[in-house]
């Protein structure tokens, strides 16, 4: 049992939490549609619109943070964060469902409240006041009894357990703390309301800058120039900056204040390192940081995808992509975004993480998987790609990952296009598709003597026919193309090639237990496979789910090592610490030092040795339990 008032009331509830607004909305409604209330004079919905500013206001602020191409430079923690963290922030914003929630009963209990003005001049010197003279010092002194043994163990370790501030953290707290914070905020704001100086303007404005000040706090971006306390150096004592307070996050011991530093300079407890520690992190705002190691070069899917990404919606991002009926709702600024950025966007950094001390970063092209089949959009989508490894070469990136259509072979080759042209890359360009094919293949089980392969000219397909069949096994190859069976077919070694077998029709199936999908199929074709039949795939989007008596695999993917780092969101629909196989690929090539580019055909004789680095280096299959060896 937790200590008294460290767990929330509404804990159980979990995100169903929202219904305890209903009362709040039932009421604003009923009053304006019924009473004859104007929406101006419903304090129900002066309660709900200030929470929802609210939550806006951090959204906004947690947005900017994860905006990693406008930040990169400017973070002071380096580090990524991590699902562990965001899962533990999941419930930030209980703190405004409690203040929201007093909030209405002081206006039910005090009628006055109900009637304020709009505005009152006289009311904002008041809160100012009353802000500087008692909710900066009782929040000072109450912050550092939290940092009393007793009272940090049992409550405010947990807002501290978050290793990264992300404007976020700043609701990660017990419900004892949010009780206290909530009467901090309340004496400005109930203080010059009950001096007969209060109005509607100044609870909107105070707590949009109380919110907005937080949020900078907890921002873990430098945004402020040392240059401002050096032609102004009292506003040192006025207004803390990100890094004074991601000093005390850091260190603990330090940096009290809830705003002004001040308090901290007469309490003793200001840490020597801020403004020190301030100048550096403004200097080092334009200089580029650390370099990768590694990118995977990969592209928007689409416009309901375009907002798994952390700085659209973290806790969003941090679990596989599904499609969500809120998304609906973002549908038209979507179209607004693929537009502008088709127009004038340039590849920018998305995400990254750490392996082993190296720094792995993804980058996306900003084009949308429609977009990759429109004849007038594929040279600019080549010039994208190809200014994108440049831009690493010059970096000193080791390895670049091409993902899903930016290795389209009609588009670029696989990435042969890129190496023939710039044949002094330093960085190597990788199409990571030699994992990809292990990845299938090992899916496979060894006993199998038959496999039925769709998509069998590509270049997945091709590898995969040419594998199989030097390990005996019969592969009926869809294809209405004899010219490309044959070229396949000529690649094997003569004793081998009766293995491959030509196909026309889904019909020559209807016996075969292994399909291996790489061309998209309908549920009416896929009523060809016998029952108990198993679909391995390669296509994107994957194949329906249609047969009730099948099987189906996933994707091929692979789990990161265990000691990756910092990674806090999840590729498309891959769970949490997974991969596509093409990604990995490329993790691969950079942990084995390869110096070759992979690129073009797949090379059948690297399979099992990309297969074995793989495993060698902690990556894990996921698509099944049990890895078979053919």
């Amino acid at each position: 049992m937790g200590a008294p008032l460290s767990a929330w009331p509404w804990e159980y509830l979990g995100s169903y939490k929202y219904v305890l607004f209903g009362p709040l909305i039932w009421k604003a409604l009923y009053s304006i549609m019924y009473e004859d209330v104007l929406p101006m004079q419903s304090w129900c919905l002066h309660v709900l619109i200030i929470c929802a500013l609210r939550g806006l206001i951090y959204q906004l602020w947690n947005s900017y943070s994860n905006m990693l191409f406008l930040t990169r430079n400017r973070r002071i923690i380096k580090q990524g964060v991590d699902f562990k963290q965001i899962d533990a922030e999941w419930q930030w914003d209980n703190f405004i469902i409690l203040q929201g929630l007093i909030a209405s009963m002081a206006c039910y209990l005090v009628p006055y409240l109900q009637d304020l003005p709009v505005w009152n001049p006289k009311g904002l010197i008041t809160c100012i006041v009353l802000h500087v003279g008692v909710s900066e010092p009782l929040y000072y002194w109450v912050h550092r009894r939290f940092h009393a043994n007793d009272f940090y163990q049992n409550y405010h370790s947990l807002h501290h357990s978050s290793p990264v501030p992300q404007p976020l953290t700043a609701g990660n707290a017990t419900f004892l703390e949010d009780l206290i914070l909530t009467v901090i905020i309340g004496i400005p704001i109930l203080g010059s309301t009950l001096m007969g100086f209060g109005s509607i303007g100044i609870i909107y404005c105070y707590f949009s800058v109380f919110d907005f000040l937080r949020g900078l706090g907890y921002s873990n971006v430098e945004v402020i120039s040392h240059k401002l306390f050096e032609k102004i150096p009292f506003l040192k004592y006025l207004l803390y900056t990100p890094t004074y307070h991601t000093l005390h996050h850091t260190e603990k011991g330090s940096n009290f204040c809830l705003f002004m530093p001040l308090f901290d300079a007469l309490g003793n407890t200001q840490n020597q390192k801020s403004w020190e520690l301030h100048k550096e992190m403004s200097f080092k705002a334009g200089i580029n940081g650390n370099v990768p190691d590694f990118v995977f070069l990969a592209h928007v899917v689409d416009l309901t995808s375009q907002m798994h990404v952390p700085f659209v919606f973290r806790s969003f991002a941090s679990i596989p992509f599904s499609f969500r009926l809120f998304q609906v709702l973002f549908y038209p600024s979507g179209i607004l975004v693929c537009l502008a950025m088709w127009a004038w966007a340039k590849t920018f950094l998305i995400t990254f993480y750490n392996l082993r001390g190296r720094l792995h970063q993804t980058w996306a092209v900003p084009r949308y998987g429609f977009q990759y089949f429109l004849p007038f959009a594929l040279d600019g989508i080549n010039n994208q790609i190809e200014e994108a490894i440049i831009r690493a070469d010059k970096l000193g990136v080791k390895v670049i990952s091409l993902a899903a259509l930016n290795k389209n072979e009609a588009l670029n080759g696989g990435g042969t296009l890129f190496v023939n042209k710039h044949p002094d890359l330093r960085v190597r360009v990788v199409h990571g598709n030699t994992l990809t094919a292990a990845v299938i293949l090992n899916e496979i089980p060894k006993n199998c003597q038959e496999v039925f392969l769709t998509g069998a000219t590509s270049k997945l397909g091709r590898a995969i026919a040419l594998y199989l069949c030097r390990r005996k096994v019969r592969v009926l190859m869809l294809t209405l193309s004899t010219e490309r069976f044959l070229k396949v077919q000529k690649e094997a070694p003569a004793e081998f090639q009766s293995y491959l077998v030509q196909v026309t029709k889904y019909q020559a199936a209807r016996n075969c237990k292994t399909w291996i999908v790489g061309k998209w199929i309908t549920p009416r074709e896929q009523r060809w496979a016998p029952s108990g039949a198993h679909f391995h795939q390669f296509v994107v989007p994957p194949i329906f789910h249609f047969r009730r008596d099948c099987t189906y695999g996933d994707l091929a993917a692979m789990r990161l090592p265990d000691d990756v780092e910092g990674l806090g969101s999840c590729e498309y629909t891959m769970d949490r610490g997974v991969v596509h196989a093409c990604h990995a690929g490329g993790v691969v090539h950079f942990l084995e030092g390869w110096t070759h580019h992979e690129v073009g055909a797949i090379d059948v004789d690297r399979i099992d040795l990309v297969w074995d680095a793989a495993l060698k280096h902690g990556l894990k299959p996921v698509s099944s339990s049990k890895v078979h060896s053919l």
